[in-house]
Formats: C-alpha cells, sequence, structure tokens
C-alpha cells in the first residue's frame, strides 16, 4: 500500500499573505503624477518601532470558518488513516500467526506420515528372520545339497540329469 501524500503547488503571494496572518489588500493604485516633496527631504521615520516579526491580524470570518473546516476535515482524515493502519498491521498479525500455525500444522501431518511409515517398515521387518536364523538355514540347506547329491550318486540317478 503506497501512502497518498498530495503535490506540493507553489505558493503565490496572496497564500504567503494568509499563512503570515494577513489580510491581502486590494492592489493600491499606481502614482501617474510625479511627487511634490523635493528630492532633499528626508522621508519620515516611523513614530512606532518596527518589530523585526509582523504582528498576526484577525482573518475574516469566512476565512477563518473555512481554514477551521478544512483542520477538522484534515484531522478527521488523519484519524481515519490511523485507524486504518491500526486495521492492517492487525491484519498482518493475524495473517503471519496463521501462517505459522499453518506451517506448523503441515510440519505436524509430515511428522505423522513419516511415524506411519517407520512404523509400517518396522512391522515388515519385524517379521523378517534374524542373522542367526539366516545362518542356521545356510547351514542347514549346505548340509542337505551334499548329502541330497551323494544319494543321487550312491543310487546312479545321475542319468536323470540330462547332460550340457
Amino acid at each position: 500500500m503506497t501512502d497518498a501524500v498530495p503535490a506540493p503547488r507553489p505558493a503565490n503571494a496572496a497564500d504567503t499573505a494568509l499563512l503570515q496572518g494577513q489580510v491581502p489588500s486590494p492592489a493600491a493604485p499606481v502614482p501617474t503624477t510625479v511627487s511634490a516633496v523635493p528630492a532633499h527631504v528626508p522621508p519620515a521615520t516611523p513614530s512606532v518601532p518596527v518589530s523585526a516579526q509582523p504582528q498576526p491580524v484577525a482573518l475574516p470570518p469566512g476565512v477563518a470558518d473555512q481554514l477551521a473546516r478544512i483542520e477538522d476535515k484534515a484531522s478527521r482524515i488523519e484519524d481515519k488513516y490511523a485507524r486504518s493502519e491500526a486495521l492492517l498491521a492487525r491484519v498482518e498479525d493475524r495473517v503471519e500467526a496463521a501462517g505459522a500455525r499453518m506451517n506448523e500444522a503441515a510440519r505436524q501431518s509430515d511428522l505423522a506420515a513419516l511415524r506411519n511409515e517407520v512404523r509400517a517398515i518396522a512391522d515388515r521387518t519385524r517379521r523378517l528372520p534374524g542373522a542367526g536364523a539366516l545362518i542356521v538355514t545356510a547351514i542347514v540347506t549346505a548340509v542337505l545339497t551334499v548329502a541330497l547329491t551323494l544319494v543321487a550318486q550312491r543310487l546312479n540317478l545321475q542319468g536323470l540329469i540330462p547332460p550340457r
């Protein structure tokens, strides 16, 4: 999600004057005649000292009401944005928790399937004979093979075996 930030617009003289608390005055008429004051007369100095910062001037009621409404609307928008961010954070936390639970459940089901497979293999191999039984079987098979071969030779049963 991206934050919607309005693009800054260039300020004009009227905007700057309003921000500084000054009421814009109508344009002063341009003098068309030459002043009758001689050049050697110094300009009049103000009797009241001018401070470095301009004094705040009361805004007209219409402008003040409009600014108040704009500020109220901006604060409501900021509140809605903050609530939306909080909701999104909670949703994100819930999604992460659900994902963690699903991963854990998947791991548990994988482990359960693996346990079942190991148990099945153990059941199949449990019925197989051990090493001792295999050795005894090999010895018995060898002894019987030798005994039957000797019996077949004594009884001349070699003719029953086809020649190669």
